[in-house]
Parts: structure tokens; C-alpha cells; sequence
């Protein structure tokens, strides 16, 4: 609603905002004033004296500031009287018994008069001089008024532009500097954090902390307070001059305005209760979605995804129905708040004319004196609010942010306190240790963990993850001091010795070294400081680093890129080597410092590692034997404790952790080598010598390509074989990579609008009320201009007829106005609602549409997605309806303003029309005032959010290198220039502020000025002058405003872009599609011909390896091996849910990739290891099998009593109605694998998949449950995923897989004949896993 209260059409000052504003009068000024000033001292805490002066001075300003407008009344109303007085005169001249001589208006026979009386009587002589005096005043000079009004208008102007400057600018100066300080205190503190309070802390909402908070409290503390002080005062001053002018119709008007602080308030009451409802309605439809997406593999296997569209659509409708019915209630409230105004301005005018005219109490300039001045109160204090908002919001922020400030850190890694010690020779132990991890209290990690290291010994640590290995690192260095217990150095308790010396002794080298997004030489620099270049080449060279990186175009000073993207795994490790050798560390802990590379890196890295353990105490943890078989000593880790200790050969004959490690190994990396020999030989037979060369030259390259993308390189063939000499990436030039950007394009407005066609008879109606609405402010002016009119009407009676006239129309408009207003939010709602369902559905189905690599990527997680669909649909709306809405609205209020204004004075219109543009700028600016410049002040911080976010992603490397002083200098010198910016925005937007405030007046004191030379010269009515002035100048600032309070339509297209792009985007592998071989026929024959697969969000691990294996139609395949080994990936491939990337999947001899989608997952039937159920009943969980027919209940029946369940279901009480819970969370393991069972079987399925079905049950479940396993694999093609060997033996094939490789297939007793990986993990009943 532009802000038509218009009255300011008159009294000018730009900042006039929605007119209904002033309803909060009462309730803002009495409470939340006193209580947000109490509070809000302590946001100043870091103020010097110099702020403090500042921001005295600029509230000294804003006060005076403030008075301005009333002031400017003063000058209006004086300035009304004078025209009024004019128009009089000219009205006593149209009597023909009137004339003027010299200037003065004369009786024409008052001479006459004078003779006929008797010159003798005193009596007589007395009336003649009371004639002369009544009737020979002189004419008003009216230019020579006008001029003098000009001056003062223009006086005023200039005076509030220098307050508005030195209002805005000195409060933002002084903000600019507290915050600067706060920033630095914050991030000083974080950097002194231990790393326990950054686990319990994300990185993510520290970032945002950095920014947005911190910018919240700006807003709070700069220009705000400014405004806020400033419309306070003219709230207060307009108020006293109301009553000190004429205190009766001040009571009146205020005595009208609790109707509309109640439509305002029950207004906010009804929109917050629809708002309520509508959010819980889409939260049901939220959180199917929720639930759909977080299980769409599963929805994927049974083929649900019509299905889900549906049930997520009616879920929908209500959401839609509550939103339609807030649209209806809002444009109601705002129609009724329409309707309330043009009646207070009908009894205003009525009672105030009544005070003018009959009573003569007032003048008619007193009339508007006191009108406009509590008009002027009242919206001063609804725009006083926002400020309040701004206060509160800083103030929470504030909260946030000082708590951290004053929070003494546990480890404090700054502080100068503790011991060094002289001489350090390296022995560490562990007495007792317990530990752990504060973000997860419920979860011990070590447990009575005692453990001694020697000085000068290399010691191993193995063990499953988890077992605590690099926990007992991270207690060395001391990121974390344990619970119970103690660590000691040489026999020192670690916690009495200074912390950054204790660092300083060691050096680490982790699985993903982090490095800083600078160059090498920086980079090993890090890690002691004012080392030497001659320094820096020996440690490179120590490290096996000197030679890749003199071949580099830069050598040391090539610059590493982001999070060192731009070097290959190889690479990246050993600068990490040679910046913890340059440190000359007492003690040296490897963290699988060689596990990400292949095997050619992985050679070079360890020799350069064996090179630097040397006379040092080392400790490495590392899972590949060739790693840790000459330690000196190797300890086995379990579930927190140090289990067996001693050399590699003592440990074998254990048979414990270590033992079962090797096994697993060996046999997987034999199979593996023997694979890749065959693969070189074929190729090198096949290619003749010329071509060899280059065959290796593209692998290389290949290489090279792949690793620069993932970041280290893992080629297939380096992986497998160590003699055939792959170039590690980056050292064949430049590598390439490869940046995934998130920007999208705006969606340009027609194919947004071509979404919401269907409903275009209820956007036609919308608009034509929004053109009635824009109407209405220009027909205000057009009536306030006609009651002034009416004040030099010389016969009374008419007078008065017509001013009632006139107050009868302003209630007339104010009807018109409620319908419209009502109609233009029904339609407007009706017509976004539609939209925003119809665009839910589409995505929702186009989500589910999607291949299931695409669901792997994080930025497409179930949380994201469901809140794409709740936000970013619902944000399109405000890029049709109400933005048409608006558009409209201001088209027609500015084109009525011009037309009238052209029709009574087109001169008058010419001259104002000069100033529109000013005046709709002074509108859009200070709209834009009320939303604050945090946006701006956001984008000159990103250098050092950069190095911010930089060092608090990588805590734990810039603590083990003890760079926190460092990262802060730094962040302390790019704050620099964006507070320079700050300072020098403040003069720039001060102007703008004062510019902006004082076009209006500007405006009015040339417009006036000419309007009193039209009124002479050519004879044009005075009420035409008030006329042409309001309608333009209430337009004007009205389109200024509109043009910034659009629902942001900039936001509506970035997300209807999104969307586009969701729609948009073709899945590699399309359900919807109908293309695709289908056969009747269907046997369930499975081949799978040397398959090779990487997950595409993890393209450096290869998970199929040349998977090769087949089984017949009715036979049963089994897997077995150690987890991570490409069990689950193969039965993944087999449903299509990605295809591999070398090698083929057969199904009935036809190419999997070849098979229609839909058709190929309906013949197969999956039970994995923990089924997920949808949170609906038991019978229509076990339906969700067959989504293709509609099934009776005797289908489900039938199919409960062969998985077992079907007494089990008819002892509960609702039998098969019975809710399993939101995941099946009412039931236990064993019913819900059985569930499960039944929906595999209801399909009919021609292949069934059991991954791991069984593993997660108890006994007594696992008999039942393998009891209906069995009956139900009878007659099909069955692959089985087990752990446990009971329930595989009898299967016809098994094949053990290693590294995504078979390395032994065949019936239970052929694999125990030949005595190798199967046997041994039979025999020794070692786990498989």
C-alpha cells in the first residue's frame, strides 16, 4: 500500500512511511522505548570519549532535526491563511459597489456619503473614520507574501540538510569505530579458543557470527539511533503544537485513533495465527518430503515416486487453503484501516470548519496547523518502529558476541604461562588416560589408556577406526587435556608446560594436510618462523619434495590455491613433510600421513618419512602394513586401550587386531597386483613400441586431469601397480581445475508468469482494485484543495453546504478504498498460492526424478531440499501478484497526479514535474534508510572473511603450527580499508540523508513561489495552487517508496531460477522416461563383466575394481569381505541406481544401462540391513512393494504369512491399521526387517537383493527372520550381502571381495579346499568387517 495517508502531501518531509503505521502510537512509545534504552548502553561498552562526543553531538542534531517539520507547519499554516486572505479580497472586489484605488479597495459612494452628513456632528465623524478603516485596506501584495515564504522554506531546507549530514554521518563515524574494535576483540578471542570449544561451535556459525551478527549490532549502534531520535522528537513536537494551537480538535482526532491501533493490532493477531497455521500446515507436507527424500533410494527400488507426488500434493492444499484466507484477512485489515483514515479526514475537516467557520476559533491555516501536526506524530512514531526492531535485533546479537568476547578459554594457546624445559629428549607417556570428546560426552573414546613411547623410537599405532589412535595425537599436542588421568613429556605433567613451546617441539603430518592459499615457500615457512630460504630447499629436499618443485613454471613461489587445490595428494603431503621438518621437531607424529596416495607417491613419501624418524621420537598411525612393518614397536588399539604391544612377527602369531588386519590385506593386495600385471601385459602386446611411449604419456596426463579435480591424485592404474610409472598431476605443467559455482541468472519474468497463467481472471481482478487503490491518493488532494477553497466562500450558507458535500465524499472514497483493498489482497493471494503449490509439486517430482548420484551431493541433502521447496517456491510469488499489484498501484496514482494536475495548471505542473524526479529519489532513499546498508558493508569485508573463515576451518593445522598470532594480524590488517570505506560512506550517505529530507521543501518553496505569480498575474484560484502541489508531491514520494518496498522482487527471481534450474536439469538416468529395452519373459540372469565404479562425490576412491562374477536364474550369490569392499556398490549397480563407469552389468543378456528404469526395478525385490518404513500403517507399508497395482488386503496377507509376520500383526491391537511410527521407530529390529521381507515379496520379485538383512537382529529374530529369507528366496535369483558365515553357506556361489575385487568364488567347500582368504576367516572366526 504506498503510503497514501498523504497528508504529507502537504507538509512534505519525505520520510512518511505506510500510512497505517501510526497505529502502535500508545503502545511503542510507553513500554519498549524505556526498556531498549535501558539495555542499550551496554552495546556502547567499547566507546572512547571521541565516540562518545560524536554521538552527543549527532543526537543534538537529530533533535533539532527533528523539530523541523512541526516548525515547517508553522510556516504553512500562515502561508494558507495569506491565500485565503487573498482569495477574500478578490471576492470583495467582484461586488460591483466596490473598488480599488491605489492598491486599496474602496466603497465606490463612500464619498458621497461622507458629504451628505453634517459636518458638525462628532458622532458622524467617528463613523466615517471606522468606514475608512473597515473598507480601505490595502490589497495583499501576494508575490511579495510568496517570496518571503520562499525564503523561509528554503531557509528550513538548507538548515535540515546540514542536520540531516551531521546526524547520519557522525553517528556512523563513531559506529564504524566501535565495531572495528569489536571485531578485532572477537576474532582475537575465537583464535585463543581451545579446538573442544570449535567442535561444540561450527565453523559456519562463527562465519555468520563474523558477519551478520556483528553487522546487527552496527545497525543498532550507527545511523538508527539517529532516525530513531530524530522521529521521536518530531512525534513530541507535533503533538505540543496540536494542542497548543487548538487542543479541541486535537482531542478529537486523537480520540479516533484507537480504531485504528485496534484493526492494526488484531491485523497483526489474525496474520500471526494464519501464518501459524499455514507454516503447520506445509510443515505436514514438509515433512514428507522430508521423509521421501532422506529414504529415496528406497522410494527409488519400489518405484514410488508418483505415489509420493501425490500424497505430498494433498498435503499441500491445505497450506494453500490457510494462505488464500491471510491474503483475504490482510487486504480486509488494510481496506478497513483505508476506511478509518478518509473518516477521520472527513471529521476532522467537518469539526475543524465548523471551528473555522461558525465559532471562529480558529483560522484555517490553525485548522491544518493542528490536522497535520498529529498527523504527523502519529506517523512519525510508526516509523520510529523499525528502529525498535534494529535495537532489539543488535541487542541479541550483542549478546552472542560479548559472551564469547569475556569467555576465558579452557587451553588457552596464547598465554605465556607454563614451563620449558631446558633439555627435552622426547620420552611420552600416557598413565591412566580417559578422554572424551566434549561435543560428545555420552561416547568414551579412551579408556584407562596406558602407554608408554621412547625417545628416538618410531612406535606404530593400528587398530579399526575409531579404536582412538588419533585421539592419543591429539592429547600430545594438547588440543585437548583428558579427563581423567595424565599425559607427561621427559616425566612432565603436559598441562604445567608453556603451550605454544610444547607446540613448538612437534611436528605433524596428517592424512589431509591442510595448506594455506599461498605460495610454497609460505607454506613450509609456516612452520618456524624466520626460517631461511637455505632452510626452506633442505627440508624440501629432505622430503622428497625439490624436485617436483623446481619443475613447477614458479619453483617455491607458485602459489598452492585454496585449501592447496591446486597440487596433487602426493604433492600437497610432502610440503606438509617439509613444513614439520623445517620446525626440527623433538617429536614427529604421522597421522596416515602416506594413506591417500597411490602407490608411486606413497613410495616416495615414506622414503622421505624413513629419512626424517631418524634420532626422533616418532609416532605413526597408518592402516597399510607396508607403512608400519619396521617400527620398532607397534601397538594395537581397541575400543580406547592399547591391547597388544610388541614387534610385527610377535604380533602375528597373537592372532589379534594386527593379525586380522594382515589377512584382509595381503589377500586383497595380491589379487589386486596379479590383475593389473595381466591388464599391462595385454595392453603392452597389443601396442606396438612407437604408441607405448604415448599411452603412457595420456595416462599420465589423465592422471593428472583427475587429480587437480579431487584434489589428490588416485589414478586407477597407479593404484594397482607399482612398476608402471604414472607423472604425478601438476608436474606436467599447469593442472586444471575444475570450480563448481552455485550463481544463477535472475529467471527473466515471463516464464515466470507463464507458471501462474492459469489463474490470470483473478490477477485481472487484483489489478484493477490495485488501480483503484493507486486512484485514491490523488483524489485525496483534490478534496483536501476543495475545503480550503471553501474557507473564502462569502456566503455562508452554501459554505457550509459545501464543505458537508465534501466530508460525505471523503467517506464515499473511504468505501471504495476497503473494497478495493480487499479485492486486490484476495486476488493477489489466491492467484501466489496457486502458483507456489503448483511450483512445489513440480519440484518435489522433478526431485524425485533425479539419479541417486545427485541426492549424494551435499549441497542437495534432504534439509536443503525440503527448505528449496519451502522457501524458494513460496519467494516466487512475490515476482507476479503483488509485484503486478504494485506496479499497478504506482502507474495509476502517478498518471491520475499528472492529469489533474495538467487540468488545472499546466504551468504550475510543468514547474513541480522538474522536482519528481528528486522527490521519488527522496521517497526510494528513504524507504532504503529503514533497511539499513548492512548489504553493502558486507561485501568490502570479504577479504577478511576469506582469511577468517581460513584459519577457522583449518584450527587444528594453525594450532599444531601455533600461527594464531599470525592469522590475526592479518585478519586486523584487511579490516583496514573496509573501515576506511565505513568512514568515508558515513560522509556519503549523511549527504544523501540530508538531501533526501530537504527536497521537499526545496520543492514546496518553488512551487508556492510561482503558484503566488500564477495567482496574480493570471488569475489562477488559489485552491488550485494547493491542488497541483499535494497530488504531485504525495505521487511522487509514494513512487519512490514503491519502488523499494516490492515484496523483494529480486529475491522472487534468483528463486524461480533455482527452480528452473531443478526443472531444467536432466537426470543421467530418468524414471519418468518410457524409453529403454522391456521383455516379457523376465529370468533374473545377472552378469556383471568387469565392472569399475567410483561414487561420483568421491571420485579419488575406487570402489569396483574389474568386478567381475555371474549367477544363473535361481541360484543364490553371496558376498563376503571387509567393509568398504564393494558389496553394497554391486547390488546398487544391479538396480541402476548409478552405472559403472568402465564394464558392463547384464541382465538377461541385455546391457543394463540399455533397460528402461521403472521396468527393470519392478522385477527386483531388496530387504536391506536397516529397512526403512514410511510413516503410515503396516499394511500400507508392506502395499508400498507394488506401486504398479492396486493390491488387496488378501495380497497382503498373503505375504505377511510367508515373511513370518502375520500372527505377529494380528496380535496387535489395530492388526494391520497399526501406525509403525515416523521410520518404523514403534516397532522393533526383527518386525521391521520382516515388513520389510513382506514388501520385497508382495512385488513378486524375479531378484532378490538381501543386504546384510539379518545382521542387526539378536538370535531369536535372526532364526525367524532367516526362516523367511529362505522361503522367500525359493525359485528366485537371490544375492545375499552377510557378515555372519552361518547364514551363507549353503549358498550356490560365494565370492570373497577385496579392494572392489573378487579374489575367490565358489561353493562353501571348495573355498575351504583351497586354504585361503575364505578359510582363514572361517577358521580363526575372525570378523569379516
Amino acid at each position: 500500500m504506498p503510503g497514501s495517508v498523504k497528508l504529507r502531501s502537504v507538509k512534505k518531509f519525505g520520510q512518511e512511511n505506510v500510512g497505517y503505521e501510526f497505529s502502535d502510537e500508545g503502545k511503542l512509545c510507553s513500554s519498549n522505548y524505556s526498556q531498549i534504552y535501558i539495555t542499550l548502553h551496554s552495546d556502547f561498552r567499547f566507546a572512547s570519549c571521541r565516540e562518545i562526543c560524536m554521538m552527543i553531538f549527532g543526537s543534538l542534531c537529530a533533535i533539532v532535526h527533528g523539530s523541523a517539520q512541526p516548525l515547517m507547519l508553522l510556516v504553512f499554516g500562515m502561508l494558507t491563511d495569506t491565500f485565503i486572505e487573498y482569495d477574500i479580497e478578490l471576492n470583495e472586489l467582484s461586488d460591483p459597489e466596490k473598488v480599488c484605488v491605489n492598491n486599496t479597495i474602496q466603497w465606490r459612494n463612500l464619498t458621497e456619503i461622507a458629504l451628505n452628513m453634517t459636518k458638525s456632528c462628532g458622532e458622524i465623524i467617528s463613523t466615517v473614520i471606522l468606514l475608512i478603516v473597515l473598507f480601505c485596506f490595502r490589497l495583499l501584495d501576494i508575490e511579495y507574501e510568496m517570496t518571503n515564504f520562499a525564503y523561509y522554506y528554503v531557509g528550513i531546507g538548507a538548515g535540515v540538510f546540514i542536520l540531516g549530514y551531521l546526524q547520519i554521518s557522525l553517528w556512523i563515524t563513531a559506529a564504524a569505530r566501535q565495531i572495528q574494535i569489536i571485531r578485532k576483540m572477537y576474532f582475537r578471542k575465537v583464535m585463543r579458543m581451545e579446538i573442544g570449544w570449535f567442535d561444540c561451535t561450527s565453523v559456519g556459525e562463527l562465519n555468520t557470527r563474523m558477519s551478520d551478527d556483528i553487522n546487527k549490532i552496527n545497525d543498532a549502534i550507527a545511523d538508527q539511533v539517529g532516525i530513531f531520535i530524530q522521529r521521536f522528537t518530531t512525534f513530541v513536537c507535533g503533538f505540543l503544537m496540536g494542542f497548543a494551537k487548538g487542543w479541541k480538535l486535537t482531542l478529537v482526532i486523537v480520540s479516533v485513533s484507537p480504531l485504528i491501533g485496534v484493526g492494526a493490532g488484531l491485523m497483526a493477531l489474525f496474520v500471526a495465527k494464519l501464518t501459524g497455521m499455514e507454516l503447520q500446515a506445509y510443515a505436514k507436507a514438509g515433512a514428507v518430503a522430508d521423509e521421501v527424500l532422506s529414504s529415496v533410494r528406497t522410494v527409488a527400488a519400489f518405484g514410488g515416486e508418483k505415489k509420493e507426488v501425490e500424497r505430498y500434493d494433498c498435503n499441500l492444499i491445505s497450506a494453500q487453503r490457510w494462505g488464500i484466507r491471510k491474503g483475504l484477512i490482510m487486504g480486509f485489515f488494510t481496506g478497513y484501516m483505508w476506511f478509518i483514515i478518509f473518516l477521520c479526514y472527513a471529521l476532522a475537516f467537518w469539526y475543524g470548519s465548523s471551528l473555522v467557520v461558525d465559532t471562529q476559533e480558529y483560522s484555517p491555516g490553525t485548522l491544518l496547523q493542528v490536522f497535520f501536526g498529529v498527523l504527523i506524530a502519529a506517523l512519525s512514531l510508526g516509523q520510529a518502529s523499525p528502529c525498535l526492531e534494529a535495537f532489539a535485533a543488535g541487542r541479541g546479537a550483542a549478546t552472542i558476541i560479548f559472551e564469547t568476547i569475556e569467555r576465558e578459554p579452557e587451553i588457552d594457546c596464547l598465554s605465556e604461562a607454563g614451563y620449558k624445559l631446558d633439555k627435552v629428549k622426547g620420552d611420552l607417556e600416557f598413565h591412566n588416560v580417559t578422554f572424551h570428546y566434549p561435543s560428545r560426552p555420552e561416547v568414551k573414546i579412551l579408556e584407562q589408556l596406558n602407554l608408554q613411547v621412547t625417545s628416538g623410537e618410531t612406535t606404530a599405532f593400528v587398530g579399526p577406526s575409531g579404536a582412538g589412535k588419533s585421539t592419543a595425537i591429539q592429547l600430545i599436542q594438547r588440543f585437548y587435556d583428558p579427563k581423567e588421568g595424565m599425559v607427561t613429556l621427559d616425566g612432565h605433567d603436559i598441562r604445567g608446560l608453556n603451550i605454544q613451546w610444547l607446540r613448538s617441539l612437534i611436528g605433524i603430518v596428517e592424512q589431509e594436510p591442510v595448506l594455506f592459499a599461498t605460495s610454497i615457500a609460505e607454506n613450509i615457512r609456516y612452520g618456524r618462523p624466520g626460517v631461511s630460504n637455505d632452510d626452506i630447499i633442505t627440508a624440501a629436499k629432505e622430503a622428497n619434495a625439490y624436485n617436483f618443485i623446481m619443475d613447477l613454471p614458479q619453483k617455491f613461489d607458485t602459489l598452492v590455491g585454496e585449501g592447496g587445490g591446486q597440487m596433487s595428494g602426493g604433492q600437497k603431503q610432502r610440503i606438509a613433510i617439509a613444513r614439520a621438518l623445517v620446525r626440527n621437531p623433538r617429536i614427529l607424529l604421522l597421522d596416515m600421513a602416506t594413506s591417500a596416495l597411490d602407490n608411486e607417491s606413497e613410495a616416495v613419501v615414506q622414503e622421505a618419512l624413513d629419512k626424517v624418524r631418524m634420532g626422533r621420537t616418532t609416532i605413526s598411525i597408518a592402516h597399510r602394513l607396508s607403512t608400519i612393518k619396521n617400527a620398532d614397536v607397534i601397538v594395537g588399539f581397541e575400543h580406547g586401550r592399547a591391547v597388544e604391544r610388541g614387534k610385527h612377527d610377535e604380533l602375528l602369531d597373537r592372532k589379534g587386531v594386527y593379525f586380522t588386519l594382515v589377512t584382509l590385506q595381503s589377500q586383497g593386495d595380491k589379487a589386486l597386483n596379479q590383475k593389473a600385471r595381466q591388464e599391462m601385459e595385454e595392453a603392452e602386446s597389443s601396442v606396438p613400441d612407437a604408441e607405448r611411449k604415448s599411452l603412457n604419456r595420456a595416462g599420465s596426463y589423465r592422471a593428472s586431469l583427475r587429480a587437480s579435480v579431487h584434489q589428490r591424485s588416485r589414478s586407477q592404474l597407479s593404484n594397482v601397480v607399482p612398476e608402471l610409472s604414472v607423472a604425478i598431476a601438476g608436474e606436467l605443467g599447469t593442472p586444471h581445475v575444475f570450480a563448481y559455482c552455485m550463481s544463477v541468472e535472475p529467471a527473466p519474468v515471463t516464464r515466470i508468469l507463464k507458471y501462474n497463467a492459469p489463474e490470470w481472471p483473478y490477477m485481472l481482478f487484483g489489478s484493477f482494485g490495485a488501480a483503484v487503490n493507486g486512484g485514491v491518493n490523488p483524489v485525496y488532494s483534490l478534496l483536501f484543495s476543495q475545503i480550503l477553497a471553501t474557507f473564502s466562500m462569502p456566503d455562508p450558507v452554501e459554505q457550509r453546504r459545501e464543505i458537508n458535500g465534501i466530508c460525505l465524499f471523503f467517506v464515499v472514497v473511504g468505501l471504495v478504498s476497503f473494497f478495493t483493498q480487499m479485492l486486490q489482497g484476495y486476488a493477489f493471494s489466491k492467484s501466489g498460492e496457486l502458483l507456489t503449490r503448483r511450483l512445489r509439486c513440480l519440484g518435489f517430482q522433478a526431485m524425485l526424478g533425479k539419479e541417486i548420484s545427485w541426492f549424494d551431493d551435499h549441497r542437495n541433502s534432504p534439509g536443503a531440499l525440503t527448505t528449496r521447496l519451502a522457501t524458494d517456491a513460496s519467494q516466487v510469488q512475490g515476482a507476479t501478484g503483488s509485484q503486478i499489484g504494485m506496479i499497478v498501484n504506482s502507474l495509476t496514482n502517478i498518471g491520475v497526479a499528472i492529469i489533474i494536475s495538467f487540468y488545472f495548471s499546466w504551468k504550475l505542473t510543468l514547474v513541480i514535474l522538474c522536482f519528481l524526479p528528486f522527490l521519488a529519489l527522496s521517497g526510494g532513499f528513504q524507504a532504503k534508510m529503514l533497511t539499513g546498508f548492512a548489504k553493502q558493508d558486507k561485501e568490502a569485508l570479504e577479504a577478511a572473511g576469506q582469511i577468517s573463515g581460513e584459519a577457522l576451518n583449518n584450527i587444528r593445522t594453525i594450532a599444531g603450527l601455533g600461527k594464531e598470532r599470525n592469522f590475526v594480524e592479518m585478519f586486523e590488517a584487511q579490516l583496514e580499508a573496509p573501515y576506511q570505506a565505513a568512514l568515508k560512506k558515513a560522509n556519503v550517505y549523511g549527504a544523501c540523508y540530508g538531501f533526501a529530507q530537504c527536497v521537499v521543501f526545496m520543492a514546496n518553496s518553488a512551487s508556492y513561489r510561482f503558484g503566488g505569480y500564477l495567482v496574480y498575474r493570471e488569475g489562477l484560484h488559489f485552491s488550485f495552487v494547493f491542488r497541483v502541489i499535494s497530488a504531485i508531491v504525495t505521487s511522487g514520494t509514494a513512487l519512490g517508496r514503491a519502488s523499494s518496498y516490492t515484496p523483494d522482487y529480486a529475491k522472487a527471481k534468483i528463486s524461480a531460477a533455482r527452480f528452473f534450474q531443478l526443472l531444467d536439469h536432466i537426470p543421467k538416468i530418468s524414471v519418468y522416461s518410457d524409453e529403454g529395452d522391456k521383455w516379457d519373459n523376465f529370468k533374473g540372469d545377472i552378469e556383471f563383466i568387469d565392472c569399475k565404479f567410483t561414487y561420483p562425490s568421491r571420485p579419488d576412491i575406487q570402489v569396483l575394481n574389474g568386478l567381475s562374477v555371474s549367477v544363473r536364474p535361481g541360484q543364490t550369490l553371496a558376498f563376503v569381505g571387509s567393509s568398504g569392499c564393494g558389496k553394497s556398490t554391486s547390488v546398487q549397480l544391479l538396480e541402476r541406481f548409478y552405472d559403472p563407469n568402465n564394464g558392463r552389468v547384464l541382465i538377461d543378456g541385455h546391457e543394463s544401462t540399455r533397460v528402461n528404469v521403472a521396468f527393470l526395478r519392478s522385477k527386483i525385490g531388496i530387504v536391506s540391513q536397516e529397512p526403512i518404513l514410511f510413516d503410515c500403517s503396516i499394511a500400507e507399508n508392506i502395499r508400498y512393494g507394488d506401486n504398479q497395482r492396486d493390491l488387496s488386503m488378501n495380497d497382503v496377507i498373503a505375504a505377511a504369512k510367508k515373511a513370518q509376520l502375520h500372527e505377529f500383526v494380528m496380535s496387535l491391537p489395530e492388526k494391520y491399521d497399526t501406525n509403525v511410527g515416523s521410520q518404523g521407530s514403534q516397532l522393533s529390529r526383527g518386525q521391521k526387517q520382516r515388513i520389510a521381507i513382506a514388501r520385497a515379496i508382495i512385488r513378486d520379485p524375479k531378484i532378490l537383493l538381501l543386504d546384510e538383512a539379518t545382521s542387526a537382529l539378536d538370535t531369536e529374530s535372526e532364526k525367524t527372520v532367516q526362516e523367511a529369507l529362505d522361503k522367500a528366496r525359493e525359485g528366485r535369483t537371490c544375492i545375499v550381502i552377510a557378515h555372519r558365515l552361518s547364514t551363507i553357506q549353503n549358498s550356490d556361489i560365494i565370492a570373497v571381495m577385496s579392494r572392489g575385487y573378487v579374489i575367490e568364488k565358489g561353493t562353501h567347500d571348495y573355498l575351504m579346499s583351497l586354504k585361503g582368504a575364505y578359510y582363514k576367516l572361517v577358521t580363526t572366526g575372525a570378523p569379516i568387517s
